[in-house]
Protein backbone atom coordinates (compact mmCIF):
# COMPACT_ATOMS: atom_id res chain seq x y z
CA UNK A 1 0.00 0.00 0.00
CA UNK A 2 1.17 3.42 -1.25
CA UNK A 3 1.15 6.12 1.63
CA UNK A 4 -1.70 7.71 1.43
CA UNK A 5 -0.33 11.27 2.16
CA UNK A 6 2.24 10.88 -0.53
CA UNK A 7 1.20 12.28 -4.16
CA UNK A 8 0.36 9.69 -6.42
CA UNK A 9 1.41 8.82 -10.62
CA UNK A 10 0.40 6.49 -12.38
CA UNK A 11 2.76 5.95 -15.51
CA UNK A 12 1.75 3.45 -18.36
CA UNK A 13 4.26 0.92 -20.57
CA UNK A 14 6.52 1.16 -17.17
CA UNK A 15 7.64 -1.93 -16.99
CA UNK A 16 11.06 -0.63 -19.39
CA UNK A 17 11.94 2.04 -20.82
CA UNK A 18 11.57 5.92 -21.64
CA UNK A 19 7.95 4.90 -18.90
CA UNK A 20 10.03 2.80 -16.26
CA UNK A 21 12.97 5.79 -16.32
CA UNK A 22 9.76 8.35 -15.98
CA UNK A 23 8.83 6.46 -12.59
CA UNK A 24 12.24 5.71 -11.60
CA UNK A 25 12.55 10.08 -11.76
CA UNK A 26 8.94 11.03 -10.02
CA UNK A 27 9.77 8.29 -7.35
CA UNK A 28 13.07 10.09 -6.77
CA UNK A 29 11.28 13.25 -6.48
CA UNK A 30 9.34 11.37 -3.31
CA UNK A 31 5.94 10.18 -5.88
CA UNK A 32 4.47 6.92 -5.14
CA UNK A 33 4.66 5.43 -8.59
CA UNK A 34 2.23 2.93 -10.04
CA UNK A 35 3.63 1.15 -12.41
CA UNK A 36 1.18 0.52 -15.35
CA UNK A 37 2.05 -2.80 -17.53
CA UNK A 38 0.21 -5.51 -19.51
CA UNK A 39 2.60 -8.32 -18.53
CA UNK A 40 2.24 -8.76 -14.12
CA UNK A 41 5.77 -10.48 -14.59
CA UNK A 42 7.87 -7.68 -16.52
CA UNK A 43 5.83 -4.91 -14.34
CA UNK A 44 6.36 -6.91 -11.03
CA UNK A 45 9.89 -7.29 -12.13
CA UNK A 46 10.41 -3.53 -12.66
CA UNK A 47 8.99 -2.77 -9.26
CA UNK A 48 11.38 -4.99 -7.08
CA UNK A 49 13.92 -3.05 -8.96
CA UNK A 50 12.91 0.43 -7.93
CA UNK A 51 11.87 -1.15 -4.42
CA UNK A 52 15.46 -2.35 -3.86
CA UNK A 53 16.45 1.14 -4.83
CA UNK A 54 14.55 1.91 -1.60
CA UNK A 55 11.94 3.60 -3.76
CA UNK A 56 7.87 3.88 -3.48
CA UNK A 57 6.54 1.73 -6.36
CA UNK A 58 3.88 -0.64 -6.88
CA UNK A 59 2.02 -2.59 -9.82
CA UNK A 60 -0.89 -1.89 -11.62
CA UNK A 61 -2.04 -4.37 -14.52
CA UNK A 62 -3.56 -2.42 -17.48
CA UNK A 63 -3.40 -2.92 -21.20
CA UNK A 64 -4.62 0.15 -22.29
CA UNK A 65 -5.80 -1.02 -25.88
CA UNK A 66 -8.56 -3.46 -23.84
CA UNK A 67 -11.21 -1.37 -22.50
CA UNK A 68 -11.87 -4.22 -19.85
CA UNK A 69 -8.79 -4.38 -18.60
CA UNK A 70 -8.17 -0.25 -18.17
CA UNK A 71 -11.78 0.15 -16.15
CA UNK A 72 -10.81 -2.54 -13.64
CA UNK A 73 -7.33 -1.35 -13.80
CA UNK A 74 -9.33 2.30 -12.26
CA UNK A 75 -11.79 0.18 -10.00
CA UNK A 76 -8.40 -1.28 -8.25
CA UNK A 77 -6.49 1.89 -8.07
CA UNK A 78 -9.20 3.88 -6.43
CA UNK A 79 -9.01 1.26 -3.60
CA UNK A 80 -5.65 1.86 -2.90
CA UNK A 81 -5.39 5.46 -3.24
CA UNK A 82 -7.96 8.54 -2.71
CA UNK A 83 -6.26 10.34 -5.28
CA UNK A 84 -4.21 10.21 -8.44
CA UNK A 85 -2.03 13.73 -9.28
CA UNK A 86 0.29 12.58 -12.37
CA UNK A 87 -1.16 10.77 -15.00
CA UNK A 88 1.63 9.66 -17.95
CA UNK A 89 0.21 8.05 -20.83
CA UNK A 90 3.18 6.71 -21.89
CA UNK A 91 2.40 3.29 -23.89
CA UNK A 92 2.99 2.93 -27.22
CA UNK A 93 3.65 0.77 -30.65
CA UNK A 94 4.87 1.57 -34.19
CA UNK A 95 3.92 -1.83 -36.42
CA UNK A 96 4.49 0.01 -39.90
CA UNK A 97 8.68 1.92 -39.20
CA UNK A 98 9.51 -0.28 -42.36
CA UNK A 99 6.44 -0.81 -44.54
CA UNK A 100 5.57 2.44 -47.38
CA UNK A 101 2.39 4.00 -46.32
CA UNK A 102 0.19 2.68 -49.53
CA UNK A 103 1.28 -1.75 -47.87
CA UNK A 104 0.00 -1.21 -44.37
CA UNK A 105 -2.88 -2.34 -43.53
CA UNK A 106 -5.95 -1.06 -42.00
CA UNK A 107 -5.47 -4.10 -39.11
CA UNK A 108 -1.89 -2.17 -38.16
CA UNK A 109 -3.31 0.98 -38.43
CA UNK A 110 -6.16 -0.19 -36.04
CA UNK A 111 -3.83 -1.82 -33.42
CA UNK A 112 -1.69 1.08 -33.70
CA UNK A 113 -4.56 3.31 -32.80
CA UNK A 114 -5.83 0.89 -30.10
CA UNK A 115 -2.79 1.44 -27.89
CA UNK A 116 -1.17 5.33 -29.18
CA UNK A 117 -4.66 7.25 -29.45
CA UNK A 118 -7.37 5.37 -28.04
CA UNK A 119 -5.25 3.95 -25.52
CA UNK A 120 -4.72 7.91 -23.93
CA UNK A 121 -8.46 8.39 -23.79
CA UNK A 122 -9.71 5.36 -22.53
CA UNK A 123 -7.25 5.97 -19.16
CA UNK A 124 -7.50 9.26 -18.91
CA UNK A 125 -11.48 9.01 -19.23
CA UNK A 126 -11.31 6.11 -16.61
CA UNK A 127 -9.10 7.76 -14.15
CA UNK A 128 -10.62 10.85 -14.17
CA UNK A 129 -12.60 10.59 -11.11
CA UNK A 130 -8.73 10.19 -9.29
CA UNK A 131 -7.41 13.00 -11.13
CA UNK A 132 -10.10 15.33 -10.32
CA UNK A 133 -9.63 14.53 -6.55
CA UNK A 134 -6.27 15.21 -6.65
CA UNK A 135 -7.51 19.23 -7.15
CA UNK A 136 -4.01 19.94 -9.25
CA UNK A 137 -2.95 16.55 -11.51
CA UNK A 138 -0.95 16.76 -14.26
CA UNK A 139 -1.45 14.59 -17.53
CA UNK A 140 1.50 13.99 -19.59
CA UNK A 141 0.90 12.20 -22.94
CA UNK A 142 3.74 10.83 -24.83
CA UNK A 143 4.31 12.61 -27.92
CA UNK A 144 7.02 12.50 -31.05
CA UNK A 145 8.40 14.62 -33.07
CA UNK A 146 6.50 12.64 -35.92
CA UNK A 147 3.08 13.80 -34.30
CA UNK A 148 4.25 17.40 -35.55
CA UNK A 149 2.86 18.23 -39.06
CA UNK A 150 5.28 21.14 -39.18
CA UNK A 151 8.26 19.10 -38.69
CA UNK A 152 7.30 16.04 -40.42
CA UNK A 153 7.17 18.50 -43.91
CA UNK A 154 10.12 20.41 -43.19
CA UNK A 155 12.88 19.36 -44.99
CA UNK A 156 15.64 20.75 -42.67
CA UNK A 157 13.56 18.23 -39.74
CA UNK A 158 15.25 14.78 -38.87
CA UNK A 159 11.42 13.57 -38.86
CA UNK A 160 10.87 14.75 -42.51
CA UNK A 161 12.84 12.11 -43.54
CA UNK A 162 10.34 8.91 -41.72
CA UNK A 163 6.90 8.45 -43.31
CA UNK A 164 4.87 5.77 -41.57
CA UNK A 165 0.88 6.13 -41.96
CA UNK A 166 0.03 4.68 -38.50
CA UNK A 167 2.24 5.92 -36.33
CA UNK A 168 2.98 8.99 -37.32
CA UNK A 169 -0.87 9.78 -37.74
CA UNK A 170 -1.92 8.38 -34.43
CA UNK A 171 0.98 11.25 -32.92
CA UNK A 172 -0.96 14.17 -34.80
CA UNK A 173 -4.31 12.88 -33.57
CA UNK A 174 -3.06 12.46 -30.01
CA UNK A 175 -2.05 16.19 -30.03
CA UNK A 176 -5.89 16.98 -30.75
CA UNK A 177 -6.49 14.92 -28.15
CA UNK A 178 -4.41 16.83 -25.47
CA UNK A 179 -5.63 19.95 -26.68
CA UNK A 180 -9.57 18.67 -26.43
CA UNK A 181 -9.02 17.18 -22.58
CA UNK A 182 -6.93 20.65 -21.30
CA UNK A 183 -9.48 22.32 -22.56
CA UNK A 184 -12.42 20.46 -20.81
CA UNK A 185 -9.62 20.07 -17.43
CA UNK A 186 -8.43 23.30 -16.93
CA UNK A 187 -11.34 24.38 -14.72
CA UNK A 188 -10.42 21.54 -12.19
CA UNK A 189 -7.15 22.69 -12.08
CA UNK A 190 -5.71 19.65 -14.26
CA UNK A 191 -3.11 20.45 -16.76
CA UNK A 192 -2.82 18.27 -19.81
CA UNK A 193 0.07 18.23 -22.11
CA UNK A 194 2.07 16.53 -24.77
CA UNK A 195 5.62 15.49 -24.98
CA UNK A 196 8.41 14.57 -27.13
CA UNK A 197 11.09 12.97 -25.87
CA UNK A 198 13.42 12.61 -28.79
CA UNK A 199 15.30 9.67 -30.70
CA UNK A 200 15.65 7.43 -27.38
CA UNK A 201 16.98 3.98 -27.78
CA UNK A 202 14.11 2.01 -26.70
CA UNK A 203 12.63 -1.53 -28.30
CA UNK A 204 9.74 0.66 -30.06
CA UNK A 205 12.86 1.96 -32.66
CA UNK A 206 15.17 -1.07 -32.13
CA UNK A 207 17.29 0.78 -30.04
CA UNK A 208 18.80 3.28 -32.91
CA UNK A 209 18.16 6.13 -31.39
CA UNK A 210 20.85 8.20 -29.90
CA UNK A 211 19.65 9.34 -26.25
CA UNK A 212 19.01 7.02 -22.96
CA UNK A 213 15.62 6.18 -21.75
CA UNK A 214 16.55 8.70 -18.68
CA UNK A 215 17.41 11.37 -21.07
CA UNK A 216 14.04 11.21 -22.85
CA UNK A 217 12.13 11.02 -19.56
CA UNK A 218 13.61 14.18 -18.44
CA UNK A 219 10.65 16.09 -20.54
CA UNK A 220 7.57 13.97 -19.28
CA UNK A 221 8.79 14.46 -15.92
CA UNK A 222 9.62 18.18 -15.70
CA UNK A 223 5.87 18.85 -17.39
CA UNK A 224 4.30 16.50 -14.80
CA UNK A 225 6.09 18.44 -12.16
CA UNK A 226 4.54 21.94 -13.72
CA UNK A 227 3.39 24.21 -10.81
CA UNK A 228 -0.19 26.39 -10.97
CA UNK A 229 1.50 29.01 -13.58
CA UNK A 230 2.57 26.07 -15.54
CA UNK A 231 1.54 25.69 -19.43
CA UNK A 232 -1.86 23.39 -20.14
CA UNK A 233 -2.77 22.10 -23.93
CA UNK A 234 0.84 22.75 -25.17
CA UNK A 235 3.55 20.28 -27.10
CA UNK A 236 7.16 20.50 -25.36
CA UNK A 237 10.58 19.15 -26.19
CA UNK A 238 13.57 19.64 -23.96
CA UNK A 239 14.69 22.58 -25.96
CA UNK A 240 11.03 23.93 -25.72
CA UNK A 241 7.51 24.12 -26.94
CA UNK A 242 6.99 22.04 -30.33
CA UNK A 243 5.21 23.29 -33.24
CA UNK A 244 1.92 21.57 -33.85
Amino acid sequence: MAMPDSRQALITGANKGIGLAIARELAEKGLAVWIGARDPVRGGDAVRALVDEGLDAHLLEIDVADHGSVLRAAAELSTRIGALHVLVNNAGIILDAATAPSEVSIKAVKSTYEVNLFGPIRVTQAFLPLLKAAGDARIVNMGSGLGSLTLVTDPTSIYSSVNTLGYTSSKVALNAVTVAFAKELEPHGIKVNTVEPGNVRTDLNGNTGVLTPDEGAAIAVRMAMIGSDGPTGGFFASHGRQPW
